[in-house]
């Protein structure tokens, strides 16, 4: 998977929690946002932090990876 620095404003997207994410353990969620063509993912305990761009098929990679563990 290749991941780089997330570049422009990202105010505009609309996020939400992953529904992989542990409701028991709030902290432990990642959040993400959709854009032409790319994937935006940042840590939910801290929104200041710059979120990281993947493409969706990087993305849709992981999440198989994920969902089938």
């Amino acid at each position: 998977m290749i991941h780089k620095p997330s570049a422009g404003d990202t105010s505009e997207l609309k996020w939400f929690k992953s529904t992989y994410s542990d409701s028991s353990n709030p902290s432990d969620c990642i959040e993400v946002a959709t854009a032409p063509g790319t994937a935006h993912v940042r840590d939910s305990k801290n929104v200041t932090l710059p979120p990281f761009t993947v493409t969706f098929a990087a993305w849709a990679e992981f999440v198989s990876y994920a969902s089938s563990r």
